[in-house]
């Protein structure tokens, strides 16, 4: 009988998780197909989330297990807990893996599926089996609300926990717990210190508000924008109709577009990557463009260079972020107990062709 398109990438899949890394060439001859099929199987696996592609080779998302040496004292396994769909966070969770696989310790990854309370559970079971001596969590806290039905069950957790990109509120209970977050105050400080510089003077954020994230990205742009005199007007706006704290509701108002001309705005930070992509395409379709009436910096640069023009961007060290909660978490589980941490990650500014200094004689609408 043929082998179907299903069998034959199951079998892609178990190699790329017995070995961790193939390259697409070794993949085709192993597998006895073209080169052409190993990638597009490859590309398709990708697509689902089972596995990462890189520049010719594929990834496994399951760490490979080690064979115990004997006399090595292991760390048990880590449980990390992310929100399903979340780009931001792949390479949070990428950089958390590497690290722990280079320690030798086993990482078991756990996707939050997109319902309110759904990291409880998911906790609970993993604690409760597996051997789990760790946890490594970024709970998606769609709002302020949803973080604080959180604060008692996971801050009780009786094994070492880190927060992924996830800073607690001050005074809770978490506060007391360990956190690596990227620093978003900076990060926005640099957006708008950017735009100031070339001579813009009235700023729009176009942002989203279902995140911890977003929620630092906006109170950071009101609070610096207030601080900086030569910031003449600002505001927020959401930044997709879905963006809100609300993923039913769907928020209806002017577009950026109407905005920009209301208020003579002639700078925009964006959140994220892809939200931005689409705003300065419709800046464009209302005849603004980007840079010359308009300058754009979008906060994520998981795909601003992409763009068209390429964007100005934020970049948080997202990789980084995760290294350093997976140290954070291998010392607590050889040294024990010890004052909490919070570490912030500074993230930097790429400046690309969609920031220019600003004219007002040459603006077109």
């Amino acid at each position: 009988m043929r082998e179907t398109g299903a069998d034959r990438r199951q079998r892609v899949l178990a190699v790329v998780e017995a070995r961790g890394e193939v390259r697409v060439t070794d993949l085709a001859a192993e597998l006895e197909v073209s080169v052409i099929t190993a990638r597009r199987d490859v590309e398709d696996l990708a697509r689902e989330g089972r596995l990462r592609r890189g520049h010719g080779v594929a990834r496994s998302l399951v760490p490979v297990r080690r064979a115990p040496v004997p006399g090595e004292r292991g760390t048990g396994v880590v449980a990390l807990v992310v929100p399903e769909r979340h780009a931001y966070l792949n390479e949070v969770v990428h950089g958390a893996r590497e690290a722990l696989e280079e320690a030798g310790t086993r990482i078991v990854l756990h996707p939050a599926p997109q319902v309110a309370g759904a990291e409880r559970p998911i906790v609970e079971r993993a604690l409760a089996g597996d051997d789990v001596r760790g946890l490594l969590i970024a709970p998606r806290w769609r709002t302020v609300a949803a973080e604080a039905a959180d604060d008692g069950w996971l801050a009780g957790v009786e094994v070492p926990v880190v927060l992924l990109e996830r800073r607690p509120r001050r005074g809770s209970a978490l506060h007391a717990r360990d956190s690596v977050c990227t620093d978003h105050w900076f990060g926005m400080h640099l957006a708008v210190a950017h735009l100031v510089a070339l001579g813009h003077r009235r700023l729009v954020l176009a942002a989203r508000d279902d995140s911890p994230t977003a929620r630092a990205l906006r109170a950071a742009f009101a609070e610096i924008c207030a601080a900086r005199p030569q910031v003449e007007d600002a505001a927020a706006v959401l930044s997709a109709p879905d963006a809100g704290a609300d993923p039913a509701a769907v928020a209806t108002g002017p577009s950026l577009a109407d905005v920009v001309r209301e208020r003579g705005t002639s700078g925009v930070v964006m959140h994220g990557d892809v939200d931005a992509l689409m705003l300065v395409r419709q800046l464009a379709e209302a005849g603004i463009a980007v840079p010359r009436d308009c300058s754009v910096v979008a906060y994520d640069d998981v795909v601003a260079a992409l763009g068209s023009p390429p964007l100005t961007a934020v970049a948080p060290a997202k990789a980084e972020v995760g290294r350093l909660a997976a140290g954070l978490l291998l010392e607590r589980l050889e040294a024990g107990a010890g004052p909490a941490r919070q570490v912030a990650v500074l993230p930097e500014l790429k400046v690309r062709a969609s920031t220019r200094s600003f004219d007002r004689v040459e603006r077109n609408y």
